[in-house]
């Protein structure tokens, strides 16, 4: 601890004694100085000991005293100490009422006792605390080192919680808790999740305090790089002193080197998962898996599935020149593709197949795929920072295929305007939803604008005789009591559409694409 008033008053060599404010002797010294201005305010930075002879005030003055005395409390200077002996026999009873009033520190100190050997006791016992405190924080350093090395990352920010005597916890790049301690603290760390994203969006090194007097959380982001790759908060009921500081350094960098990777290595890793990509996509399962080996083989063990990532249109249009590629949106998405993996124990294959598509094989059904499928769902299309394709459950052996459906998947995701869909749902579902593409509405407009123009004139209807002809396969019948006319009128209109369209109802060809046409323009006409 810091020198305060009380360890001075009880230094045996300075023979201080108390006169006034004997409740407030617990406050820390910051230094002690000494000074015969009648207003030494402005030259106080607070947390002195002021030391004085009263050569130049009028100390038997009470309102001289009064106002002197209270300038000093609210200047923060934490104590008096008046010399007795040298211009006053003992300290005037007006200084010692103001300081009564004001309940302020006021040390009677003895003529022989030199206001240099205060100043060196001061000085002394600020020394030895700051030695105490950097031992400390070695001692801290390397019991997180030896954590670091046995344990990993809980059992740092374990050790660190208890260095601080507050809690800890440390956050991937996507603002997840990895770890917290102690165990009370799980609530108060997820609240910060908003927090950290903050701290992500800012070129590291970077730190933040948040929280109020008796809640306050300090947030150091981690990584070497310029960007932040996750973050540590601590937590504690006030600033953090010396020792703390130094435990706090300490576990910032340890768990930088045991949450970033080296460059080289993950730039092998990702050479490697292309490599494996490659050769399944080639048909070439057994050459895969010997590449695999131990870091991606139990992914081809089990159903996988492969998903495709490419920037949605929003977010391409608003990365500005000269950004790097760690701030791309596919960049983040593939942070928290792997730290949901991470998370889950799982393993996962990404690959960038170029600067605009990101390649996923996940586990079905793991945490990967529905991390990315809740991602998606809480997002919508305009607010999407990626646009995916998520093929059927497959397996090595199919991997080619699966490939084709994520890409047919992504190719419907664009078109219409969602941040993600499967596969299955092409399968399962209807095909008119996919004629909501303008080059369809094109052809549409295209293939009935005379019969709209005809119907236009007021010479009869034939694109709802059309529409109920082929809707009833052409029974003729059937589609004239639709239509509430004679079969001979329905007859004589569709051989007006053939006249019109230059192609005949017989060919089936000619019906379905008559048939897509219709349900593509809906109940409107053309545009013009």
């Amino acid at each position: 601890m810091p020198p305060t008033l009380a360890s001075l008053v009880q230094h045996s060599a300075l023979k201080l004694t108390v006169r006034a404010g004997q409740g407030r002797l617990e406050r820390p010294v910051r230094w002690a100085h000494a000074s015969e201005l009648a207003d030494p305010v402005p030259y106080m930075e607070g947390g002195e000991l002021l030391l004085v002879t009263a050569m130049k005030l009028d100390a038997e003055d009470r309102d001289a005293m009064r106002r002197y005395v209270r300038r000093l409390a609210a200047a923060g200077v934490v104590g008096l100490g008046f010399a007795v002996g040298v211009y006053y026999d003992d300290i005037p009873d007006a200084l010692v009422e103001a300081a009564e009033e004001e309940d302020f520190p006021l040390l009677a100190v003895p003529r022989r006792t030199p206001f240099l050997a205060i100043s060196k006791a001061v000085s002394a016992a600020i020394a030895a605390d700051q030695y105490r405190a950097v031992t400390a924080g070695f001692e801290a350093q390397r019991e997180l080192t030896r954590a670091a090395l046995a344990e990993g990352p809980a059992a740092v920010v374990a050790r660190l919680a208890a260095h601080v005597d507050g809690w800890a916890a440390v956050y991937d790049a996507s603002g997840a808790v990895l770890a917290v301690a102690p165990e009370w603290a799980q609530r108060r760390a997820a609240r910060l999740t908003a927090d950290v994203e903050r701290l992500r969006d800012r070129p590291a090194p970077v730190s933040a305090v948040v929280g109020g007097a008796d809640d306050r959380v300090e947030l150091q982001s981690l990584g070497t790089g310029r960007r932040v790759r996750g973050a540590l908060a601590v937590g504690t009921g006030a600033p953090l002193g010396t020792a703390e500081r130094y435990a706090v350094h300490s576990a910032v960098a340890l768990l930088t080197l045991t949450t970033e990777r080296s460059r080289s290595l993950q730039a092998a890793e990702q050479r490697l998962g292309a490599a494996v990509l490659r050769m399944l996509l080639a048909g070439q399962q057994d050459h895969a898996r010997a590449v695999a080996g131990d870091l991606y083989g139990a992914l081809l063990d089990a159903p996988f599935r492969l998903l495709i990532a490419e920037p949605a249109a929003a977010s391409v249009a608003e990365r500005e020149p000269g950004v790097p590629a760690d701030g791309h949106p596919l960049r983040a998405f593939a942070e928290s593709v792997e730290s949901a993996a991470a998370r889950a124990g799982e393993t996962v294959l990404a690959v960038p197949e170029r600067d605009d598509r990101l390649v996923v094989l996940a586990v079905d059904g793991g945490a990967v795929v529905t991390a990315v499928a809740a991602a998606c769902a809480a997002q919508g299309s305009e607010e999407a920072q990626a646009v995916v394709g998520l093929s059927a459950p497959t397996g090595p052996i199919a991997a080619a295929g699966a490939y084709k459906q994520a890409e047919q998947a992504l190719s419907v995701a664009r078109r219409r305007g969602r941040a993600l869909v499967e596969h299955d749902e092409l399968s399962a579902g209807s095909i008119l939803p996919l004629l909501a593409d303008d080059a369809v509405r094109a052809f549409a407009d295209g293939m009935l604008r005379a019969l709209y123009e005809h119907d236009a004139t007021g010479r009869g209807d034939l694109v709802a005789s059309l529409r109920a002809w082929l809707s009833r396969h052409g029974q003729w019948d059937a589609a004239a009591a639709d239509l509430g006319v004679h079969r001979h009128t329905l007859r004589y209109r569709m051989r007006r559409v053939e006249e019109i369209l230059g192609r005949s109802l017989d060919d089936p060809d000619v019906r379905m694409e008559l048939w897509l046409a219709l349900k593509a323009t809906g109940d409107g006409a053309p545009s013009r």
